[in-house]
């Protein structure tokens, strides 16, 4: 189809497209206009990566937009929004007004109501959702990416949910599904009521094959010599061949580790293949690299891209990824070896890939397993760049006969698996369950189970028992935690709307508390645990802990939960002498938590990943335990509890987070966990949300505890101690700045506002744009350095120039002209 003849698009579109050099469209591409993609009608695409998936979303949303409609583009990961909010900023030229929303999931984004395309994670609009976002119901088309994803299941669940309750707002929307080849694609479609368009079709071809000995063995039969030369190993060999057609490599490893050690590795082989102009131009990015933390990781990563070569994972900060994967797109970087992050939608193609590694550590089952042949082929899939390669090839190592054969049959010629709902376990519907009654969607218990109706689980399976029973587990879990609440209602008094009433005559409505804990977008169980632990500090005796004491003994038997009252009676008389509680004279006591305690409390929460325990660590940490047992919230386990090792690695994480708060360097931190500066980033990130969630708790509970927790948010926000806080809020200060002005004497805002500009200069290091733009931010009368000479005798005289700079430094050298780069993105 020529894209002259594209029915119900913007004018402009056609000239648009051939001034992209789109002439035609790819089939796929073809037949879902033929199926309506622009007549509004809901569409999945099933298809290869790189066959046209973009384009067909961007005729839908066109199309919809040009009939006065909005549009929603839902992505898997951050580093993908970013990605096609650039793809959709070529259209503001034609008053099409793109934003995108990735974080602040308390926020109801009203921002948001003027745009016509809108990016976001499905953990956003999921949160846009409970937070009533007014414009949802303006939607006209949604688009789903990476769809297959609801099979996963950390996030699935979530992207499931929320594509159910879009569809329940806006009974005419439009909904497309992009999703890589899969094994029921059919499924899918009928769930979302769409028409189908599954082809394998490329633009360029893709060979798949195993690499044994010297040879490379393809799926149709031909072979190709690639010899592995002396010590020589098969990945280096397959990257010196494709260098040598001119080709760039992905190479699929599984773990961090070995990710690294291999880029070190490959180096050597990539080096003897660039030009003196790549070799200026990757010094350039490498000391970028350099830039962005003072870590190993940083200069291990910055040696290797030196040479051509580079890793990348989940490790690494985010301004080392988006380095890595430019680099990589304009063929400087020869070859990247990854975990599967990379591998998650990210635009990295290369003419070969390869898939090193076919088997992981799986603790369910105490091993190694074999990955999936969905994402395997999702690795495959990147093998091939339109308009660059005359070809892809995807290639898996075998190191036997017996191996090659094995490899063949379980991914070569196998077809991928079929994806499945992972809505029926407790920890996601111990979330959507809540969400979908405090927002509004489900008001009843057969409301509730309605509103599943409408999801993939109940299109998938026909025991509908199990999900029901889950859900009224989650129930009895979610009143017993006051939660939410059962009321009874008169035959007359019905729900509003035409949800049915549950058969026994109760309804279902959230608590404030409930209402809080789903807009705070938590976990109900780390808000239980946080609520537990907060309330540990303070002696809960009064009315209403004795109602939640008799819900407790009103739930069902099965339910196995414990009440946030029934922890604290257990925990009173263990924690009363240190932790607070009645006095003598029966007055309450009141425990100022630590900052380790509530980075405790929130690092054993569902919602943060904790760090590991390595060998050596669980003694350590043990040792810890007694030794800051005072300042932990809430009663521990026996050491010879199983959770005994997860209340220890919480310890360790909540230890990394008061590091961090205590202005250790971050090389340091990485170096004493075994962490990447992304890991350091990561939790740093999730505890200032978890913190910012818990002192809404405690506010929503009339807790004593507010100024604590908000200085533990902000001192790890900042990562900084107690006595910087002042100066770190300043705009332009982060925590290395905040050091540099108190150790001159500049203690405090109003300090810095009167302080003398030689010392300010001085203590800055001679940066006067720097020193201009934090005075002025502070307050300041007269912030010109016109004329300044810096005080020697305030300038710090060990730290090296332009290294370990935080966020809120490098915007302020942005705004002055000044280029640093950034410890975080905060």
């Amino acid at each position: 189809m020529n894209v002259a003849d594209l029915p119900d698009v913007p004018k402009w579109l056609p000239d648009h497209l051939r001034d992209d050099g789109v002439e035609e469209l790819y089939p796929p591409q073809a037949e879902a206009v033929e199926a309506g993609v622009t007549a509004g009608q809901n569409l999945v695409a099933s298809i290869p990566t790189a066959s046209g998936k973009t384009l067909i979303a961007t005729l839908a949303m066109l199309s919809a937009i040009e009939r006065g409609g909005k549009a929603l583009y839902i992505v898997p990961l951050r580093a993908l929004a970013s990605e096609k909010q650039a793809d959709f900023e070529e259209f503001e030229q034609y008053g099409i007004e793109v934003g995108v929303s990735t974080g602040n999931y308390e926020s109801e984004g009203g921002w948001l109501a003027d745009k016509d395309v809108i990016v976001a994670t499905s953990e956003k609009v999921d949160s846009l959702v409970r937070n009533n976002a007014p414009w949802l119901d303006e939607l006209t088309c949604v688009v789903a990416d990476e769809v297959h994803l609801v099979d996963d299941g950390e996030r699935g669940p979530t992207l499931e949910v929320t594509l159910a309750k879009l569809r329940k707002l806006n009974a005419n929307l439009q909904t497309v599904a992009l999703s890589a080849t899969i094994g029921n694609a059919e499924e899918l479609a009928d769930w979302l009521d769409a028409e189908l368009i599954d082809s394998d079709w490329r633009p360029i071809e893709l060979q798949k094959g195993v690499h044994f000995g010297d040879a490379l063995h393809l799926e149709d039969g031909s072979q190709s010599r690639v010899p592995v030369s002396g010590a020589e190993d098969q990945t280096a060999a397959i990257v010196a061949d494709t260098l040598e057609g001119g080709g760039s490599s992905l190479v699929f490893v599984n773990s961090r580790r070995n990710a690294e050690a291999a880029a070190r590795r490959l180096g050597s082989t990539t080096k003897d293949f660039l030009d003196g102009d790549e070799v200026t131009e990757l010094e350039g990015i490498a000391a970028q690299i350099r830039d962005v933390s003072d870590t190993d990781t940083s200069d291990d990563l910055a040696d290797a891209v030196e040479q051509g070569a580079a890793f990348h994972h989940a490790g690494l900060a985010r301004e080392h990824r988006s380095l890595v994967e430019d680099a990589f797109r304009e063929r400087l970087i020869k070859v990247i070896s990854a975990t599967p992050t990379l591998a998650a939608g990210v635009n990295t193609p290369a003419r070969r890939v390869v898939v090193r590694d076919w088997r992981r550590y799986d603790g369910s089952v105490g091993g190694m397993a074999p990955l999936s042949v969905l994402e395997v082929h999702q690795m495959m899939g990147r093998a091939g760049r339109p308009g660059l390669d005359p070809y892809g090839e995807a290639v898996l190592l075998a190191s036997s006969h017996d191996e090659l054969d094995e490899l063949f049959e379980r991914y070569v010629w196998a077809d991928p698996e079929p994806v499945r709902s992972k809505l029926a376990a407790e920890p996601a519907l111990r979330t959507h369950v809540l969400a979908t009654v405090a927002s509004g969607f489900a008001r009843s218990r057969d409301g509730l189970l309605e509103f599943l109706e409408a999801t993939l689980y109940a299109e998938q399976t026909a025991e509908r028992g199990r999900l029901e029973d889950v859900m009224d587990r989650v129930i009895d879990y979610l009143i017993v935690n006051d939660f939410l609440r059962r009321e009874a209602r008169s035959a007359s008094n019905t729900a509003s709307g035409d949800e049915p009433r549950a058969r026994d005559g109760t309804e279902l409505e959230a608590t404030a508390l409930g209402h809080t804990v789903s807009r705070l977008y938590l976990d109900p169980m780390s808000a239980a645990g946080i609520v537990d632990g907060l309330r540990a500090c303070e002696e809960p005796a009064d009315a209403d802990t004795e109602q939640r004491t008799e819900k407790a003994a009103e739930a069902e038997p099965s339910t196995g939960f414990q009440t946030a009252s029934e922890l604290m009676e257990e925990t009173e008389s263990a924690t009363a002498g240190a932790s607070g509680g009645p006095t003598d004279d029966g007055e309450t006591t009141i425990r100022e938590p630590t900052a380790l305690g509530l980075f405790h409390l929130v690092s054993r929460t569902p919602d943060m990943y904790e760090l590991y325990l390595r060998s050596g660590d669980e003694e350590e940490y043990t040792e810890l335990h007694y030794e800051r047992e005072g300042d932990l919230l809430g009663r521990p386990p026996s050491e010879y509890e199983n959770a005994f090792e997860d209340w220890l690695a919480a310890l360790k994480t909540a230890r990394l987070l008061e590091d961090w708060a205590s202005e250790v360097d971050e090389d340091e931190i990485t170096e004493r966990y075994g962490v990447g500066p992304g890991d350091v980033r990561g939790k740093v990130e999730t505890a200032s949300w978890l913190l910012g969630a818990a002192e809404s708790l405690a506010v929503e509970l009339g807790l004593d505890v507010v100024p604590s927790i908000r200085e533990a948010r902000k001192r790890v926000e900042d990562g900084v101690k107690e006595e910087l806080l002042d100066l770190a809020g300043i705009r332009g200060v982060g925590r290395k700045r905040a050091r540099r002005l108190f150790d001159a004497g500049i203690e405090t805002r109003a300090d810095l506002r009167e302080a003398d500009k030689a010392v300010v200069l001085g203590a800055l290091r001679g940066r006067e744009k720097t020193a201009e733009s934090v005075l002025e931010n502070a307050g300041h009368r007269e912030p010109s350095m016109d004329g300044v000479t810096p005080d020697d005798a305030a300038a710090p005289d060990t730290e090296p120039v332009g290294r370990e700079v935080d966020a809120a430094e490098r915007a302020a050298d942005a705004e002055a002209g000044e280029d640093q780069s950034s410890l975080g993105d905060f």
